[in-house]
């Protein structure tokens, strides 16, 4: 069990500001959802340190418990369970997990959402967690079909006769796939098309992928991250920030080889995000609830959308898509929102979406739209860093985005903040949350 250190976290509120005085999104007759808390491990490179969390919470205190993960680990395929059980939590809460690719936490709190203004539950613990550093690697297809036929044989000599049909190419392992499905092509590889199809440079890239890193690293130094909780990894030292994060220079990042289209592709691992362990939680109540137990929450969770696309040519392209959906759902406009918080899974996905956005005629030719949908503004996008540079643990990076809007929202003052990711499959997903006052 790896995920419970975070649920009470009491992180502080630093910050007061007077928020601007525009509508509330609040609907008569309908329940307000707030985000009480959020909280995440130190987003660390896989195979630097693992995660390995127990603790104990009051056996009362949720109702329910959904969780996140892509890379299923098969002895434990329901997560949320299993963590639940080991973090010491009643037996009496459910639990079940989730699976949506990079967007998979975001399904968590949308299903959270949902059981709460259902008048299911009042408390529901919503997260994400992917262990990276050591991924489930099954034997060939070839190999377990004999290994189950070497289980049912009811002679000696049908024993024998299957272990000598074994061939060297039967032991050759299968890794977890990398590619889609429906494509066979790799995020990485796609993400270099994307790019090259949205005139996306290598100079504009690497720009934009050391804008995150230097915006993390100004972030963490400042002590923003307060989302972060320190936690002892037994047998090693405490664990207490991203690993990560890596300012470079413009020199250093030109000298890197394309990682997927060689040789004149421009997707790098400098401009890639990397292979990352984390785990993240956020408690979500009613407003009524979290009031009666004496929180002060930190934010509204409103509209939500997701969205899905081609998979081949519009893999990554999920925040234009969710974007103007998700803003005509709440009647706000790009220019009502304060804070922007992108999952950044490529620095070349991001500028590609920027660059769709801002453009009238992919709006006109594929969007059904007359006009483009526009880009958001850099002043107000990913200032605390993003996915390039604090890691991106698969399932776990949805509550980060969530929980960083309403951080930001309270340090800078604003009112409205708007969460967008793509996920593999051509998916995606956008939220608008809103300020609790102060």
């Amino acid at each position: 069990s790896i995920f419970m250190e975070y649920y009470y976290c009491n992180i502080a509120v630093r910050t007061k500001q007077v928020l601007k005085s525009k509508k509330t999104l609040a609907t008569p007759g309908v329940k307000n959802i707030v985000l009480v808390d959020g909280v995440r491990t130190p987003f660390l490179q896989s195979g630097t340190i693992g995660l390995l969390n127990r603790t104990g919470l009051p056996k009362d205190a949720v109702d329910y418990i959904v969780y996140g993960t892509v890379i299923q680990e098969v002895k434990t395929s329901n997560v949320a369970r299993e963590a639940a059980l080991g973090a010491g939590f009643s037996d009496k809460t459910p639990a079940h997990t989730v699976t949506m690719a990079c967007i998979s936490s975001n399904q968590a709190m949308t299903t959270a959402v949902g059981l709460i203004a259902a008048g299911q539950c009042d408390a529901v613990v919503a997260g994400g967690v992917e262990f990276m550093s050591d991924v489930p690697i099954r034997h060939s297809r070839k190999m377990r079909k004999t290994m189950l036929s070497l289980n049912k044989a009811k002679t000696l000599g049908a024993r024998l006769s299957l272990l000598g049909s074994i061939r060297l190419a039967h032991l050759a392992p299968e890794l977890p796939a990398v590619a889609e499905f429906s494509t066979a092509e790799t995020m990485g590889h796609s993400a270099d098309r994307l790019a090259a199809a949205f005139g996306v440079s290598r100079l504009e890239q690497d720009e934009f992928a050391l804008r995150s890193h230097m915006l993390a690293k100004k972030a963490q130094d400042s002590g923003l991250l307060s989302d972060v909780i320190s936690f002892k990894v037994p047998g090693k030292d405490i664990v207490s920030k991203d690993n990560g994060i890596r300012p470079s220079t413009m020199e250093q990042m030109a000298k890197l080889k394309p990682a997927f289209i060689k040789p004149h592709g421009t997707v790098t691992a400098a401009n890639s995000s990397f292979l990352t362990d984390g785990a993240s939680a956020v408690l979500i109540m009613s407003e009524e609830k979290a009031l009666a137990m004496g929180y002060k929450p930190k934010a509204y969770l409103r509209d939500f959308v997701y969205v899905s696309q081609d998979p081949k040519d519009q893999l990554l392209l999920g925040p234009t898509y969710a974007t103007p959906k998700v803003l005509e759902k709440s009647g706000l406009t790009l220019n009502d929102i304060d804070v922007f918080e992108f999952h950044e899974a490529f620095a070349g996905q991001i500028m590609a979406n920027l660059k769709a956005m801002e453009s009238d005629w992919f709006a006109q030719t594929y969007m059904g739209r007359k006009t483009k949908v526009g880009a958001p503004p850099m002043e107000k996008f990913n200032t605390w860093g993003g996915s390039l540079s604090l890691g991106h643990p698969f399932a776990a990076t949805g509550c980060r985005l969530v929980t960083t809007v309403a951080h930001r929202l309270q340090k800078e003052g604003g009112q409205y903040g708007l969460v967008a990711a793509c996920a593999a499959g051509g998916q995606g997903h956008a939220m608008v949350i809103e300020a609790y006052p102060q």
